[in-house]
This record gives structure tokens, C-alpha cells and sequence, in this order.
């Protein structure tokens, strides 16, 4: 999970930042676009090898 402290001198803007900048590191967008539709197992082997 992750987690984003909010302080005065930081501000929200900032801190909205710090969490899309750290939400993209992870890996955890990618991973909501994967997840959007079923994609066969076979179909998903195929992606994977393209991606190589």
C-alpha cells in the first residue's frame, strides 16, 4: 500500500505528486490497465513474449 504524509510546508498539490510519481515506480497503474478486461491465458502468454 502506499502511503503519502500530507504536512503544511508540503502542501496537497505536492503530496499528489509524490503519490502518482510512487503509484507509477510500483507499477500499480500498469496493473489497473491490465486488469480492465479478461484476456485469455494464451492471449497473455502471447503479450508477455511481445513484450521481451
Amino acid at each position: 500500500m502506499i502511503e503519502v504524509k500530507v504536512n503544511d510546508s508540503n502542501g496537497f498539490e505536492k503530496a499528489m505528486k509524490i503519490f502518482k510519481k510512487a503509484c507509477q515506480k510500483d507499477g500499480f497503474m500498469m496493473e489497473l490497465k491490465d486488469r480492465q478486461y479478461y484476456c485469455k491465458p494464451s492471449e497473455k502468454k502471447r503479450h508477455k513474449n511481445k513484450k521481451r
